[in-house]
């Protein structure tokens, strides 16, 4: 009976590759199949731990476990283990209560949303200390395009009761300079920040090269 990971080369294993070169060398996919441990007979713990991550994205720390556990294969065992890891890296890096002097502070972050194949449009809820609240994937687009309405952006900064609120998505084709669509959305969002009483901080274009803020070159 084949393992988990036996189609896999024994040098691309999640597992292996970790030991081998570190766990940063790892993709959140890699990351999330080791916690998994194995799939399903539908679906392999690949596949799997593709689809989970698209909900921890989304949902960021108020992911909960019914959240995970109406995916087939994933039960309370399971759940449970994703969400202490969670817990447990979130208690010593400590993502909610991080004070940024600078909207860019925020980078290190999001960073490893830097290298997926598709843009993700991500907001970070901000208090009125400077403090990050939560990060959440808002929507996940085309390689060139995530497409975002403010409603989707300010409906959970409100729920957070934050003051302000920094946006960024990566540039998978690589530039960093915004596109026309780059520039409306952030009018577009910093209209309705003045509206609902929520100030749009930054807009933060990243890759895995560098960055881009509207904030710095004097566009917001």
């Amino acid at each position: 009976m084949k393992r988990p990971f036996d189609k896999i080369p024994k040098h691309e294993r999640p597992r292996e590759k970790l030991i081998a070169r570190g766990a940063k060398s790892l993709t959140d996919q890699e990351l999330l199949a080791i916690l998994l441990g194995k799939g399903t007979p539908k679906m392999d713990v690949m596949t799997l731990a593709g689809k989970l991550a698209k909900v921890i994205d989304e949902c960021g720390l108020e992911l909960r476990p019914d959240d995970l556990v109406s995916f087939e294969g994933v039960g309370d065992a399971k759940s449970t283990l994703i969400l202490a890891a969670i817990e447990f890296a979130r208690r010593r890096i400590k993502p909610e209560g991080s004070k940024i002097e600078t909207p860019a502070d925020l980078l290190p972050m999001i960073r490893h949303y830097a290298d997926r194949k598709q843009e993700h449009f991500i907001a970070a809820s901000i208090n009125g200390a400077n403090e990050v609240m939560n990060i959440r994937v808002v929507s996940i687009g085309l390689v060139d395009r995530s497409a975002v309405h403010p409603r989707e952006v300010f409906a959970d900064a409100l729920a957070d009761r934050a003051s302000g609120v920094i946006v960024a998505h990566n540039h998978p084709a690589g530039a960093l300079e915004p596109s026309a669509w780059d520039i409306e959305i952030t009018k577009q969002l910093k209209a309705a920040g003045d509206i609902v009483g929520v100030t749009l901080l930054d807009h933060i274009i990243f890759n895995l090269k560098g960055y881009y803020s509207f904030l710095e070159e004097g566009l917001l």
